[in-house]
C-alpha cells in the first residue's frame, strides 16, 4: 500500500477525532467524520465549528460531518476508531458489518479494557475479525487543542504492516504534524495506556500544593513503572524511551490541558470523584478507569506498580490523597 488514503472516517466527533479529522484534511484527505449526536453533526456542516468539543477551530471544508455510520463507512478502506476506550467494543460490534474487509483500522483511544484486560489493537482485531496486521495505533504526546491550532507536534503510527503504515504516515503528515512510524504495537499502546494514570497523580500532587521536584519524580517513578509491564508485555523499550512513552507521559503530566492532570489537581484540592467530574464538564478522565485495568493487567505479570496502586486506592478505594502521598514517599529506600 502506497500513497495517500483519499477518503477516510473518523469515528468519533470529540476533541480527538475532530483534530485528526482536520490533521487529514489539512494533509490532502476526503474526511467523514462520524458524531454521536446529530446535533453536533449538523452545527460542524452549518458553521465549521466543533463548539463543544474544539471550540474556537475553524473546521476545513474536506470535512464533512455525519450521525450516519453507514454513511461515514461507505466504501472507506481507512478508518479511525476515536471513541473512548471502554466504549470501543460496543460501537465496533455495530459498524463491524459496514466495514470493508480490507480496510485499515486506526486506535486512537488509549486504554486497557476492563475484565479481558486487552489493549485496543486486541479488541479491534477481537471484534471485527480482520488480520491484526490491519490495525494500527497512533499515540504520542498529542493534545488535541494544540494541534488543532496548528502547533507543530509528533506522533507515532505502529503498525505490524509496515505499508500500511507508510500510507497513514504519508496521510497524516502536515507542516505542523508529524508522524513516525514504528512496528512495536504494544509498547505504543501500552505508554498510551499507562501516561493517564500517572498524570492523574502529577495533579493530585500539584494539587495539594507538591511542586515541580515531586512532579519530576513521580514522571520518573511512573515511567519505570510503565517499562516494567511494557517490557513484561513484550514492548521495546526504545519505544517507551520516545514519543510513544516519555513524550506523551511528560505532555500528558505537565500540561493544564490535559484533561487527567486537571482532573487529579480537583481531586488533591479535596474534590470527590463525582465533583471532580462536574467540575470537568461531565467527563471522567480516562485515567480513572484505565487505572483498574491496568492494576489488573500489571498483577496478571506479577509486575509492581505503586503509583498505579495508590492512584487506584485514591479512585476506587477511599484512600485520601494526602494518604496516597505518604504511602508513595513513605515505602521502603532501595536502589533506583
Amino acid at each position: 500500500m502506497t500513497g495517500t488514503v483519499g477518503t477516510a472516517a473518523v469515528m468519533g466527533a470529540g476533541a480527538w477525532g475532530t483534530a485528526l479529522a482536520k490533521v487529514l484534511a489539512d494533509a490532502g484527505s476526503e474526511v467523514r467524520l462520524w458524531a454521536r449526536r446529530a446535533e453536533v453533526a449538523d452545527e460542524i456542516n452549518t458553521t465549521r465549528r466543533n463548539g463543544e468539543y474544539l471550540g474556537g477551530v475553524d473546521l476545513p471544508p474536506r470535512i464533512r460531518a455525519t450521525a450516519d455510520a453507514g454513511e461515514a463507512l461507505d466504501g472507506v478502506t481507512t478508518v479511525l476508531l476515536a471513541t473512548p476506550s471502554q466504549q470501543l467494543r460496543a460501537n465496533l460490534t455495530g459498524w463491524t458489518p459496514m466495514l470493508e474487509p480490507s480496510a485499515t483500522l486506526v486506535s486512537l483511544a488509549k486504554g486497557i479494557e476492563l475484565g479481558t484486560l486487552m489493549r485496543m489493537s486486541q479488541v479491534i482485531a477481537q471484534v471485527s475479525r480482520v488480520d491484526p496486521a490491519q490495525v494500527a495505533v497512533l499515540s504520542g504526546p498529542n493534545l488535541a487543542a494544540e494541534i488543532a491550532a496548528e502547533q507543530p507536534a509528533a506522533t507515532v503510527i505502529a503498525c505490524l504492516d509496515s505499508g500500511r503504515a507508510v500510507t497513514l504516515q504519508r496521510s497524516l503528515n502536515t507542516r505542523y504534524f508529524r508522524p513516525y512510524t514504528n512496528s512495536d504495537v504494544i509498547g505504543t499502546e501500552i505508554g498510551g495506556a499507562c501516561k493517564n494514570v500517572i498524570a492523574l497523580a502529577c495533579g493530585m500532587a500539584a494539587g495539594v500544593g507538591l511542586g515541580e521536584n515531586t512532579a519530576a519524580a513521580i514522571i520518573t517513578r511512573g515511567l519505570a513503572e510503565i517499562m516494567r509491564l511494557g517490557i513484561a508485555l513484550g514492548a521495546k523499550g526504545a519505544t517507551l524511551a520516545g514519543l510513544a512513552g516519555v513524550g506523551d507521559l511528560v505532555a500528558t503530566c505537565s500540561s493544564p490541558r490535559s484533561r487527567n492532570r486537571a482532573f487529579g489537581e480537583r481531586l488533591g484540592r479535596g474534590q470527590t470523584i463525582d465533583e471532580a467530574q462536574r467540575a470537568g464538564g461531565g467527563h471522567v478522565a480516562e485515567g480513572v478507569t484505565s487505572c483498574e485495568s491496568v492494576l489488573a493487567l500489571a498483577s496478571s505479570y506479577d509486575v509492581e506498580m505503586p503509583l498505579t496502586d495508590a492512584v487506584h486506592r485514591v479512585c476506587h478505594r477511599g484512600l485520601s490523597v494526602f494518604e496516597a502521598v505518604a504511602l508513595l514517599l513513605g515505602r521502603t529506600t532501595k536502589p533506583e
